[in-house]
This record gives C-alpha cells, structure tokens and sequence, in this order.
C-alpha cells in the first residue's frame, strides 16, 4: 500500500500525470526513514530535513509535523514487516512545461514503505569495498533533491567496479559517498567532513557523532583531505537504511589493516544499543 494525494492505494493503481514537475524537471525533494518495531527512527529530524530541502526549493510543505507524523503511522500500519523504510517524495506538482514556477502550486505527495533488512552480519565482519572518484555534482548537495543523475552515475562507477559505494573527492578533500556519509579514523580521533552545501546532513551522520560525544571518543569535524582519507586507520559508511558499516578496501588497498576496526566495533555496539533502547515498544 502506497500514499498519493491524500488517498491510500495498491501501488498498482497509482498514477501521476506526465507534466508533474518532478518528472520533467526533478523538481521537488525527497526523505527516507527507517521504522524499527513498526516505530519510525528519529522523526523528528526526519521531518526537519524534510522542511529545511522544501524551504530551499521555496515549496511550502503540504502537511504539518502532526499530520506527517498521522500519515506515517499509517502507511507503516498498513505494510507487513516489523522494519519498513518510508520514501517521502513532494514535487511542485502539475503544470505546462515552464522552468519558472506556477503561480498556483499543488504539491504532489507520494509515500511508499519497503522491506527494511539490517545489515548482513557478514559485511560488519569483513567490511565492504569502496572506490574513489571525483565530486562533479552540483553545489546545492545540501538539497535532498529527487534530481539525483549525477549521484546515480557515481554510485554506477563504484556498482562497475563491483563495489559497494564511492567516495567522492572536491579540490582534494572528502565530501561524502555517493549515497552515504564518509567517516574516517585516524590516530584514534574520529574525523568527519563538516556540514555545508557540498554534503547532504545525514541523520545517521548527526548520530554517531551525539554517541562519539557521550561515549569519549574524540571527533573533529572540518576538512578532510585525500591524504588522510587515503592513510586512515579505518573508513565508514552511514546511511539511515545502512546504519554503520567499515570500509576495508578502498580502490583495491587495504584500510588499515584491512578489517573492521576496533573504533567501529565500539560504535557498532553503541549505534545498536540505542536503537534498541529508543525504538523498544512502549508498556
């Protein structure tokens, strides 16, 4: 069962006129949340990035928090699965084909929910590939924009090169992956790539540096360079579907010593404490 337009539906019988918007210009925005126990993660941050790529598109969000927060529920209650991720999807809706903006807008709103695995045990043992490659994208990355070409071409790279993602590199310093945030471990201090318009603020991402903070690990967020990317003790991935996982080869070199790390064993452990804690079903 599927959301469109204020109307639950088999998403078989959904349907979206050929002059929305998001299909001739990819104009609109998009959110993913994963749902533990049937309870969605961190929602309220969610919804938060949610309105702050709307407020950069300068599309007024259809539904407040309250509503958004009804709809999911619903959405969730209505899908099998106890783990579900929802794929929140706005666009300026209908109008003829003009790059200006209508002047009467009725967003289109479309939510899906699909299968939420956890991660293979096996990929937190023995870590996952990862390639390098240039950031040629845009310079709004900050947009959770549904306009994602020059993401699915990079990730298309890392997918031809039989591995799992791509870190992507501007004028010599980290951005992100291409469908991920990018940590990186280097004399036991965690480093992340700070928050500005060449980077999409991940939720995970604001995550594991809140648990590094209350856990004593020591962070620095700034600019990373490749140097330091390329002679990291240990890499990792975070995404809200992926949650955390190790980079153990990067552009067929070992990281480190080419196993997940001891800094990501302890964070794993933290990540899948809180999860635990915070989504554990009410009395």
């Amino acid at each position: 069962m599927i959301y469109l337009n204020g109307r639950f539906m088999p998403i078989e019988e959904a349907m979206v006129p050929v002059l929305d918007r998001g299909f001739i210009f990819g104009d609109g925005v998009y959110e993913v949340i994963p749902a533990y126990s049937r309870l969605p993660f961190r929602l309220a941050e969610h919804l938060r990035r949610l309105q702050n790529s709307l407020d950069a598109i300068g599309l007024k969000n259809p539904y407040s928090d309250a509503e958004w927060t009804k709809l999911i529920a619903q959405l969730i209650a209505q899908n099998a699965g106890e783990d579900q991720y929802l794929y929140l999807h706005i666009t300026r809706g209908v109008a003829k084909r003009d790059h200006a903006f209508p002047k009467v807008v009725t967003p289109t709103v479309f939510m899906m929910s699909s299968p939420l695995p956890s991660p293979p045990p096996e990929l937190k043992a023995s870590g996952v590939t990862a390639i390098t490659t240039q950031d040629n994208r845009w310079l709004r990355c900050d947009i959770k924009s549904i306009s994602l070409l020059p993401n699915v071409l990079l990730r298309q790279q890392a997918v031809e090169a039989g591995t799992m993602e791509a870190l992507l590199l501007r004028d010599g310093f980290l951005t992100e992956g291409a469908a991920s945030n990018i940590f990186v471990v280097s004399q036991g201090v965690l480093l992340a790539p700070p928050k500005n318009n060449l980077m999409l603020p991940g939720i995970t991402y604001d995550l594991v540096l809140e648990l590094a903070a209350a856990d004593g690990i020591p962070t620095r967020v700034g600019p990373v360079a490749e140097a330091t990317v390329r002679a990291a003790d240990e890499l990792w991935l975070t995404s809200s579907t992926r949650e955390v996982l190790p980079i153990t080869l990067l552009d067929g070199q070992p990281v480190g010593g080419g196993q997940p790390g001891p800094l990501f064993k302890r964070m794993d452990a933290l990540y899948q404490d809180y999860k635990a804690t915070v989504m554990r079903q009410p009395d």
